[in-house]
């Protein structure tokens, strides 16, 4: 896949995530259902989805056989840094506020995928893009804590750096796969992930309550429909895709669009008030990936030095 297009799938990917918490949000105003109940049917539903898509989309030229080792590595990976990433965020935003674990989540995200790009694949980050990952967690930290105060728990801190450990494990395996040709079908790799984090939510989920109880069933179908297909089904696909030829740092950075497409949703569909955080952290982060963006297709468009070569 041409570097263009992958840029172009993650950033429709990080704007369909930041939807996801708005139909949250909506979900839990009207219903009982909690959020590891949501994820389980976020998972559910997306795997669905995707098997109905692999079973009516046109047979393709077979691929290259993936030896069954690494296929099965791959698999459980993503399946459980998926699970991990996405339980351990929840809890964090219980034990310490939306704040601060949206913060320390998405913030170490970028850290993490650029310490692990640097070490075990040689991806250097530069000067120019190291002052766009720090540019994007200035924003990060202005949109997020801008606008609403959080205490730092250190339970919660621990539970959000597990989180970013799970985006990071699963953004570090992708781009290794792909850096030489290796990364399997994008729907069928997120189809295995969302079965496996169904697996693994299920007995969380019970617990909690799988059923919601509420006066609109008809509006909880609807949102739990979207919320299995747009931000989910659709947004993990391209991920997915994308994160397989584009630079890990430069994956996390361009998903950091996630809490912007939230801001921006909050204000203009919920009716939350227009801050001047809001507009710095929005402003910041935008720059921040446009940079990047930009530098990433002027590499792409430079022949590599040698496709098995690191550092």
């Amino acid at each position: 896949m041409p570097v263009g297009r992958g840029l172009f799938f993650l950033i429709v990917a990080g704007v369909a995530w930041g939807t996801a918490g708005a139909a949250g949000s909506l979900v839990y105003r009207i219903s009982d259902l909690g959020p590891l109940a949501l994820s389980f049917w976020r998972c559910v539903g997306g795997l669905v989805l995707l098997l109905g898509v692999l079973a009516l989309r046109p047979r393709r030229e077979p691929a290259p056989v993936e030896p069954r080792r690494r296929r099965l590595v791959r698999i459980a990976v993503t399946g459980v840094g998926l699970t991990l990433f996405q339980s351990a965020y929840f809890a964090a935003v219980e034990a310490t506020g939306l704040a601060v674990g949206t913060v320390v989540t998405l913030g170490a995200g970028p850290v993490l995928i650029a310490l692990g790009a640097r070490f075990t694949m040689g991806e250097r980050l530069g000067g120019g893009g190291l002052v766009a990952v720090t540019g994007a967690l200035a924003g990060l930290g202005v949109l997020v804590l801008g606008g609403e105060g959080g205490s730092v728990r250190p339970a919660g801190v621990a539970l959000a750096f597990l989180s970013a450990a799970g985006y990071a494990g699963i953004t570090l395996l992708t781009r290794w796969l792909g850096r030489d040709g290796g990364g399997a079908d994008a729907v069928s790799t997120t189809a295995w992930a969302f079965g496996i984090g169904s697996v693994l939510l299920l007995p969380l989920a019970a617990g909690e309550g799988l059923l919601p109880h509420t006066t609109e069933p008809a509006q909880v179908i609807w949102l739990l429909v979207y919320v299995a297909s747009v931000p989910t089904a659709l947004a993990y696909a391209l991920y997915f895709a994308g994160a397989a030829v584009v630079r890990a740092a430069t994956v996390s950075v361009i998903m950091l669009l996630e809490p912007v497409s939230a801001a921006v949703i909050a204000v203009g569909l919920l009716g939350e008030r227009l801050t001047a955080a809001t507009v710095a952290g929005t402003l910041l982060l935008l720059a921040a990936v446009g940079g990047l963006a930009v530098a990433e297709a002027r590499t792409a468009a430079v022949p590599p030095p040698g496709a098995g070569r690191v550092g």
